[in-house]
């Protein structure tokens, strides 16, 4: 029996990669001081593996930006919109970083390529652009590279690959009349030609990341996954291929899966535990069987004596020259290493016992092989009794459960999540109270946090400046802030959210039942990492959360200021949740402690409450017969928290890096007066499934590109919103960015919203001429 890694973090135990990027994004380091950095990551993250004593070392895992990105530049998927941005340059990554985040200096002005949520987590990927005469070609030699550096350390890597098929999925054709599936004879060759470099290194194993085997694929995706495996083993009959699935069971695609011509399958035990024995009844002879035992998407210690009993099975019917072991997925959605966690205060021992990171799961897979064997060694044997107790300690905790919370989400009704009236009768309350504009202008929230903001609360934690003197450094920033959306004439002011640290984390910190780390970073996209709080307990609020600073806020202005929380589902799909309950009772929870934010936020005299939920579209399950029971609780529970207010209280949400047409029902029957939404990356195409569903509420169509630096300009802007308007009848537009801006720099951020302001006041006089 073997252990292999699908994929280790890169950002970094001290998120070393984040700063770098952003280091010479902003030219305080050079390229090859930036390259260095990431060579010492990878580098590291290769040692630490094999003094574990995993087997097979991924390599190619490591990306300085995202990994499909890496992809599209490997085959030469760059749209020819870069074409000048490669020809100004002398190095392949500024082109790269173009691709990621657009380019506006040496006179050119290009858009970044759209970005997307990675299957169902909060990892978001670049995604490819395809045309009808798409050319591939090898452009970048880093799957290659990388594996030469790793067998110059000694190490003989597994290199990880996006599949063929999965990668042409994970794209979008950017013109008309073509599948991108029809690309798959021309991409392959690229592929082909891979696979030859690295066979010459003396590549013995290469693992190609096939997440749509997981997924609901038709009858041409399966014929390409035919082909193009058929094509491979032809040409390297004695490489051998591992295929990984993950997030879910290969249900109705496993005869395919298990028919392809390859060495080894992947499938993901922790997400989809009940399909080993479909699989163990069907798997044809000499194909290995990876099993991924250890939770890579979860922060919880593996339970040892439940995972030996799926191996033991597994041994049973394959033999354990059959068997691999895994994490479930690539380590990329943990934290790398709990080890840095030694702040007693932040992280209990009692909670920290039952946690494990990236690093320890690595262990954990390594004591499972040992565990395994027919007579395991003393180390192992007590490693497993210390296993035991952790868990047993974890079960019967009293931390863990409240009473009280367990009765209220018991006793919810059908009542608690409905408003008062329609939206046809809501709407014109709330424009008798508010007297909005035609195409009123807001933000969605947050402003940048500079270094200045940033240190302030690190010297309030740290002791350094009293709550008093915090409170009014605070004071003087958001009270700036409110005078200067005044001056330019925003329509709905927000306070600018200079006292968060994240908006999920911000909430648990003040939430009975949540848990938090130091180091505990996952990489978001790019260089934006997230610290997601750990859901250990029943939640409930203790006292009001952001009525304070809202409320002080709108006391500086007579102009509308918007309360800002963060819906219940998006705090559950950011948060590492408990996993001895049903995510929904969690939600609910979660639901109820908002909606008492909620209705203090509606006493204290707020009239307009965003409750954020960019996570909605994520939580969605990979297979759609499993749609309707998740969009049921998770629409409820957005509901749950925002119904307790009276009609004329107008009630905001906010969605991004989503897309709607499947579920656009659903997301009407959240019944937010206003939807805020990302559109500019996407040229206001996500808009068609509002325009085709005929949505009746109102709709903020995000105007520019938050994630890139780039500032459009105002004519851009009314470009984007004349298309809108062409789709959505002018009295249920708003104007505002695609998200929060607190990731920007305060003269970007004046620029843009500034240009903003001047072209929602543009197509507002144009509409009004008209009659």
């Amino acid at each position: 029996m073997q252990t292999h890694n699908l994929g280790y973090p890169r950002i970094g135990s001290n998120r070393e990669l984040k700063k770098a990027c952003e280091q010479y994004w902003s030219g305080n380091i050079s390229l090859a001081e930036l390259l260095s950095k990431g060579k010492s990551i990878y580098e590291q993250n290769w040692k630490l593996q094999q003094e574990a004593g995993i087997d097979l070392i991924p390599s190619n895992d490591f990306s300085y930006y995202d990994q499909i990105l890496d992809m599209s530049l490997t085959v030469g998927a760059i749209p020819k919109r870069y074409n000048q941005v490669a020809l100004k340059s002398n190095n392949e990554m500024d082109l790269y970083f173009a691709m990621a985040r657009g380019y506006q200096k040496d006179g050119l002005d290009i858009t970044a390529m759209e970005m997307t949520k990675w299957l169902d987590t909060n990892y978001h990927y670049i995604v490819p652009e395809f045309y009808k005469d798409q050319e591939f070609k090898l452009f970048s030699n880093k799957i290659v590279n990388e594996f030469a550096a790793a067998k110059q350390l000694g190490i003989k890597s597994k290199p990880v690959i996006i599949g063929p098929v999965s990668y042409l999925l994970l794209g979008k054709e950017k013109e008309e009349g073509f599948d991108k599936l029809d690309l798959v004879k021309r991409l392959l060759p690229v592929y082909i030609q891979i696979l030859n470099e690295l066979k010459a290194y003396g590549a013995e194993w290469v693992q190609f990341d096939e997440p749509f085997l997981a997924l609901d694929i038709n009858d041409k995706t399966r014929e390409a996954y035919k082909y193009v495996y058929a094509e491979i083993r032809k040409q390297f009959p004695y490489l051998k291929i591992l295929v990984a699935t993950y997030f879910e069971g290969l249900k109705d695609n496993l005869a395919l899966a298990l028919s392809l011509p390859v060495n080894a399958l992947h499938i993901d035990l922790v997400r989809c535990p009940e399909q080993l024995d479909e699989v163990l009844d069907a798997i044809p002879e000499q194909l290995i069987l990876s099993l991924g035992i250890v939770d890579g998407r979860n922060i919880w210690k593996n339970d040892f004596e439940q995972s030996l009993a799926i191996v033991k099975k597994a041994i049973d019917k394959l033999g354990s020259d059959r068997i691999l072991l895994a994490p479930s997925c690539s380590l990329l959605h943990s934290p790398c290493d709990l080890d840095l966690e030694t702040n007693d205060q932040t992280l209990t021992p009692e909670i920290k016992e039952w946690l494990a990171f990236a690093k320890q799961k690595i262990d954990e897979v390594v004591v499972l092989k040992a565990l395994s064997a027919e007579s395991p060694d003393q180390n192992a044997l007590a490693k497993l009794e210390y296993n035991k107790k952790a868990i047993a300690n974890r079960s019967t905790s009293k931390l863990i459960h409240n009473g009280q919370i367990k009765q209220r989400v018991s006793s919810i009704t059908t009542k608690d999540a409905q408003r008062e009236n329609p939206f046809s009768i809501r709407k014109k309350a709330q424009q008798d109270i508010l007297q909005l504009p035609l195409f009123p202008t807001t933000t969605i929230g947050s402003f940048p946090q500079t270094a200045e903001v940033r240190s302030w609360r690190a010297r309030f934690k740290k002791g350094e400046i009293s709550p008093a003197e915090y409170d009014s450094l605070l004071k003087k920033e958001t009270e700036e802030t409110i005078r200067w959306q005044e001056e330019i004439g925003i329509d709905v002011l927000v306070h600018g959210e200079f006292e968060r640290n994240d908006m999920v984390e911000y909430f648990g910190e003040q939430l009975n039942g949540f848990s938090f780390t130091k180091n505990g970073w996952v990489q978001s996209y790019g260089s934006r990492c997230v610290k997601p709080p750990v859901i250990y307990g029943d939640v409930h609020r203790p006292a009001a959360m952001t009525v304070y600073w809202t409320a002080y806020a709108q006391s500086l202005t007579n102009s509308l200021v918007k309360g800002m929380l963060t819906g219940p589902v998006t705090i559950l799909q950011w948060s590492f949740v408990r996993n001895d309950q049903p995510r929904s009772v969690t939600c609910n929870q979660i639901a109820l402690a908002i909606r008492d934010e909620v209705t203090d936020l509606e006493n204290a005299g707020i009239k307009i409450i965003q409750i954020d939920e960019p996570a909605i579209r994520e939580g969605l399950p990979l297979r759609k017969a499993d749609w309707q029971n998740y969009l049921q609780w998770a629409v409820n529970a957005f509901k749950i928290s925002a119904s307790g207010v009276k009609d004329e209280t107008q009630i905001h949400t906010h969605m991004c890096y989503s897309e709607f047409n499947d579920i656009i029902q659903n997301i009407a029957d959240m019944d937010a007066d206003v939807i805020t939404i990302e559109c500019s990356r996407s040229q206001m195409e996500l808009l068609d499934a509002f325009a085709d569903f005929k949505y009746p509420n109102e709709i903020g169509p995000g105007v520019y590109d938050i994630h890139s630096p780039r500032v459009p300009s105002k004519e851009e802007m009314v470009r984007l919103l004349e298309k809108a308007k062409a789709v959505i009848p002018a009295d249920q537009l708003w104007v505002n960015p695609d998200c929060g801006l607190k990731t920007r720099h305060w003269p970007e951020t004046k620029s843009a919203l500034i240009a903003m302001v001047a072209a929602a006041k543009e197509l507002s006089a144009n509409e009004l001429a008209v009659y």
